[in-house]
């Protein structure tokens, strides 16, 4: 069975290894014709209106959008077609949910991010993707 790659969907948090993930999904998507959406999942409830939103929220969500934006330059500059979206939620549930909804071909994540819960061999994330995921999670190191 071969798998035809044409949408790639990045799971982006800010960190270093992610961006990593970023470099791997554009060469891929270079050589499959594939676009890439990039998903930031801000751990916390999405709130109802711009009123609820708290200073602490309005940090977490100017950082999310920046984070997006370096992905858009980076991605663009190679001519690949990006998309981005900015969920609430639980980081795992929310990457595997996305994936299957919007029929990616292909989820890639880091084995770490900037969370603080570690685990043996993968973060809890990439864990959760792994294991939950019904599309092909590539872990980047």
């Amino acid at each position: 069975m071969v798998i035809k790659i044409k949408k790639i969907l990045v799971a982006l948090d800010g960190s270093k290894n992610s961006f990593k993930c970023l470099d791997v999904a554009i060469n891929l998507a270079r050589q499959c014709q594939a676009s890439i959406t990039c998903l930031y999942v801000l751990e916390i409830e999405k709130p109802q209106t711009n009123q609820q939103i708290s200073p602490l929220e309005k940090k977490l969500l100017l950082f999310a959008q920046k984070v997006m934006e370096k992905a858009k330059i980076e991605t663009t500059k190679h001519e690949i077609l990006f998309f981005d979206e900015i969920s609430y939620g639980d980081s795992g549930k929310r990457i595997v949910d996305v994936a299957q909804r919007k029929n990616f071909d292909m989820i890639v994540i880091g084995s770490r991010g900037i969370g603080a819960a570690k685990e043996l061999f993968f973060g809890s994330v990439s864990n959760y993707v792994l294991h939950k995921s019904k599309k092909p999670v590539l872990i980047v190191k």
